[in-house]
């Protein structure tokens, strides 16, 4: 078995189901002028994909990259997956290499799968010890997808209840016009109220007035009804 992006790529394209693909690239927003425009897909069921991704997961990273220089969607979803099984059974050195890897190609992880996957996985995984000063740099850059990478690699510091990173991008992402931003924001502030529901509140005490229908909506999702229906109405904190 040739351990190569090709060898992979033909094994994707023999499962491929183009019915499917078309309604994926109407779901993952790939038409003119949306989000992931040129996006392409194969229609390929998920389960299927991390099959192949067991099964290549020794493939070199000079491979991956290849896998994720591809137009194809189902191509990068694995090489990402690879690189994060990878990172998180890997010695220090492995991570390192997979870390950098990661950060260089964040803006091929041109749909928000594909930043979900590497985002908590590796970039937050392995800033969690070290300086994370690259979030804020990607907080306020112009790219999508950096800003959507800055918010959810914050899921691995949330899982180990810290949520200090968390709401420091929450204030800067809070006024981002792009509704991919919007619900990410609100869902981290969501995930930080299932570790610390107080931690939450606060937050949301002191900006929910600020802050787009969409990430109220996304924050409060777990809350109480009475108190979800308060912030929605816009009335006094309870």
């Amino acid at each position: 078995m040739l351990l190569t992006a090709e060898t992979i790529e033909r094994e994707l394209k023999s499962v491929a189901d183009y019915t499917r693909a078309e309604i994926l690239q109407g779901f993952f927003k790939t038409g003119p002028g949306e989000y992931a425009e040129g996006d392409v897909f194969l229609g390929i069921y998920v389960p299927t994909q991390r099959r192949l991704v067991k099964t290549y997961r020794a493939i070199p990273l000079t491979e991956i990259q290849k896998m994720l220089n591809s137009p194809i969607h189902e191509m990068r979803f694995c090489g990402l997956q690879i690189l994060a099984l990878n990172y998180r059974k890997g010695d220090d050195k492995t991570k390192l290499s997979i870390f950098k890897m990661a950060v260089k190609n964040i803006r091929r992880m041109n749909n928000w799968d594909l930043v979900d996957i590497t985002a908590p996985n590796i970039i937050g995984f392995h800033l969690y010890t070290r300086d994370r000063s690259l979030l804020y740099k990607w907080a306020k850059s112009k790219n999508l997808w950096e800003k959507r990478g800055a918010m959810v690699s914050t899921l691995y510091f949330i899982r180990k209840g810290d949520y200090v990173d968390t709401l420091k991008l929450a204030d800067i992402l809070m006024s981002d016009k792009h509704d991919l931003i919007h619900k990410v924001v609100g869902w981290m502030l969501r995930e930080v109220g299932k570790k610390s529901f107080m931690t939450t509140k606060k937050y949301l005490d002191k900006n929910f007035r600020k802050m787009s229908r969409t990430t109220l909506r996304y924050a409060i999702e777990k809350f109480p009804e009475v108190l979800r229906q308060n912030y929605l109405k816009g009335g006094n904190i309870i």
